[in-house]
């Protein structure tokens, strides 16, 4: 760097380049080697990158499951038994989807923590992790003992944590939006927010989506016809609409994360 002078027995300094106008921050070796970062200092960014992750995951996995979904609807153009593969493999793609969002809740608070934005009480936390686990948990035991008592009895778990992980980030983004806290950036508590209204989306995905089941029953047992196809087609437009609206907060919230708006 012309016109620079390195000042010994430092790893960063401010220095001011003579010959350009402009204020250079540089680090310098003074060992023979490049510091590393410790373990405390790679926790926080890498603990992001699994927030983000999992939101790639969550998203990408959706989309599959949406295009999946379109290529159901097409009866013109495979046959019952190439629609059914597809719903099959539209079911075991969903499993991304709903791991992710288990995983999410843990994690958004571990980050909320550890970054300072909030001081999450240590008891909380715990039982945030402890959700999050037995949630995927739920999840998975229920997709292995599909059409079983047991499988009914995991999903009716399930909403309960739903519908009490609602209440939560609802509460968590409209106190904060009030009052300032816990949450005292803008952008943060309507992200939280907008969190609590994907729950309420995911909800409704779930009762638009349940009679698809006896549906697919009578659509398996009678054949193809517009009189099996037809409720079937209705009643998977009316979750489309669930879906989209998902998509779009998933986006609003990524945005929020990634910008910090200020307002």
């Amino acid at each position: 760097m012309s016109g620079c002078v390195d000042p010994p027995d430092v790893h960063f300094f401010l220095a001011t380049c003579p010959d350009k106008s402009a204020l250079s921050i540089a680090i310098v070796q003074v060992s023979g080697g490049r510091r590393g970062l410790g373990w405390t200092e790679i926790a926080y960014p890498s603990l992001v990158y699994v927030h983000l992750l999992l939101f790639v995951l969550w998203l990408g996995a959706d989309v599959g499951v949406f295009l999946l979904g379109q290529h159901f609807r097409k009866r013109e153009t495979y046959t019952l038994d190439q629609r059914i593969a597809l719903l099959k493999l539209l079911v075991l793609v969903d499993m991304t989807p709903r791991s992710a969002w288990a995983l999410m809740v843990p994690v958004s608070l571990s980050v909320l923590k550890m970054g300072g934005w909030w001081d999450v009480p240590g008891a909380l936390l715990i039982v945030a992790w402890i959700i999050g686990g037995v949630w995927l948990w739920l999840v998975w035991d229920a997709h292995h003992h599909d059409q079983t008592p047991r499988a009914t009895r995991d999903r009716l778990y399930e909403n309960w944590l739903k519908y009490a992980l609602t209440g939560f980030y609802l509460w968590l983004g409209g106190q904060s939006l009030l009052t300032g806290a816990p949450l005292a950036p803008h952008w943060l508590a309507w992200k939280a927010l907008l969190f609590g209204a994907i729950f309420v989306a995911a909800i409704g995905i779930d009762v638009a989506f349940k009679p698809v089941g006896p549906q697919l029953v009578r659509l398996l047992t009678d054949g193809s016809s517009d009189a099996t196809e037809v409720p079937l087609r209705r009643t998977m437009d009316r979750t489309r609409i669930w879906v989209m609206a998902i998509y779009v907060l998933l986006v609003v919230t990524s945005w929020l994360g990634a910008v910090k708006p200020d307002f």
